[in-house]
């Protein structure tokens, strides 16, 4: 489902910001949470590191899970709060009865999550869980991370993925780096 070729076409609609990517010891991640981080995060990171697609989603940095939160974001912070929510609130038909392993990769300002279900064993596959903070509801997209992105950007899906428009068909972004 997703390849660090992935990235690609969002570099094509996204250019990467002069000091881009971010050095990460994913040998230590994947110890950390259990499993190893899809191949096209992991290309993410190193082509743009964490950071903003125009001004309004926010592409979180990986970080051990074992992590003591010293902020009130982050990684580990988001997945808390992903994870606490589900239960609570309303789930798309193919979403009711489960029960994902969530990792929390992208926070946009309108208070949407974005996750993995990281309950298989092969991270190409995971995969993008999206709570809809408008909509009070959790949807599933069958892609990877990169892939999910430029859909977003090109208005790839039936209908925008998250409760605020400002990315939606956009066709093109900026992205800064934290």
């Amino acid at each position: 489902m997703s390849t660090a070729a992935d990235v690609d076409s969002l570099l094509r609609l996204m250019p990467p910001s002069e000091d881009g990517g971010t050095a990460v010891d994913w040998t230590r991640m994947a110890e950390s949470w259990g499993r190893p981080f899809p191949l096209d995060y992991q290309r993410f990171m190193e082509v743009y590191g964490a950071g903003e697609l125009g001004d309004f989603l926010v592409i979180l940095e990986p970080e051990p899970k074992t992590a003591s939160p010293t902020q009130l974001e982050g990684m580990v912070v988001e997945t808390g709060n992903a994870q606490d929510m589900w239960p609570g609130v309303y789930k798309a038909p193919d979403l009711e009865g489960t029960s994902p392993q969530l990792i929390t990769w992208g926070v946009a300002a309108s208070a949407d999550v974005l996750c993995w279900d990281a309950t298989g064993d092969n991270p190409a596959e995971w995969p993008v869980l999206v709570f809809n903070r408008g909509e009070i509801q959790f949807d599933r997209y069958d892609c990877g991370m990169a892939a999910f992105l430029t859909g977003l950007l090109r208005a790839d899906f039936p209908t925008c993925p998250l409760s605020d428009v400002t990315l939606w068909g956009l066709g093109a972004t900026s992205f800064a780096k934290d």
